[in-house]
């Protein structure tokens, strides 16, 4: 039996001697539940989703169909993203509200993710324009290793989706991080500078808008600016100010550029 196998019998014998806990913890309270009986059953939980659902398609399925068809004249703009994205219209709603702006960002995601549910995300909404920013959780390793081709290609299909169905693309760079909490040691910033130069490049090489983040949140360290941030990796209202100042100027620019 290989390696890979042996991990994989060895993970899901474990899963399977975790449902007598699930299912005895289904209906009380997670309260009664001890410190490490809540882990385990966290721990479950997160892999019947991913096992079920690993994408996460059904996250928007509901508020997709009830979404009306853009009107003649919208502007429709989907951004497409991770928890950066997912928790922008949280922190900063006014940036969104009486705006023609949807918010498409999935905590955790990575670009596999992503790609998934491009079609039904963002093509199927119609917009004028997609922002996509992506990229960092792949980094993190949150969906195994990824190297940084694996990220680019994602990206690139990505954007090749999107101009084939006449929408147009802003590609954002990666948001500056020292290290994951959640997963630390990796030494992720030099993977960030690397990986934010292909996205220019590609942008540039197929006439698409380069929305360059990093710059204006950018410390010392590479880093993210601690005034713009509270963990280094996710922006708190801040560091939305900042990111809302530059890609409505990004949006503009792509919506009169014919």
């Amino acid at each position: 039996m290989s390696y890979l196998r042996s991990v994989f019998v060895f993970f899901f014998g474990f899963m399977l001697t975790l449902q007598p806990l699930v299912a005895q913890h289904v209906s009380p309270e997670k309260s009664s539940l001890t410190k490490s009986e809540r882990q385990i059953l966290q721990s479950y939980e997160k892999w019947s989703k991913m096992k079920n659902d690993w994408p996460n398609l059904n996250r928007y399925r509901k508020a997709n169909a009830l979404l009306p068809a853009p009107s003649k004249n919208e502007q429709r703009v989907v951004f497409m993203g991770n928890s950066i994205t997912d928790a922008w219209i949280r922190v900063s709603p006014g940036f969104f509200k009486g705006r023609p702006y949807i918010d498409r960002g999935i905590s955790g995601q990575t670009t596999p993710q992503m790609l998934i549910r491009f079609r039904p995300d963002v093509i199927k909404l119609k917009p004028k324009v997609v922002v996509i920013l992506a990229g960092t959780n792949d980094i993190a390793g949150n969906t195994g290793p990824s190297t940084l081709e694996m990220i680019e290609d994602n990206l690139a299909s990505m954007a090749e989706l999107a101009r084939y169905h006449h929408i147009k693309v802003i590609l954002c760079s990666v948001l500056p991080v020292y290290d994951y909490p959640w997963h630390r040691g990796l030494k992720p910033a030099e993977k960030i500078v690397t990986l934010n130069k292909w996205i220019k490049k590609y942008a540039r090489k197929n006439n698409m808008y380069y929305l360059d983040y990093y710059s204006s949140m950018v410390d010392e360290r590479k880093g993210m600016k601690k005034e713009y941030s509270e963990d280094g990796v996710h922006p708190n209202k801040a560091g939305y100010k900042v990111m809302e100042q530059l890609v409505e100027k990004a949006i503009h620019d792509v919506l009169n550029e014919d």
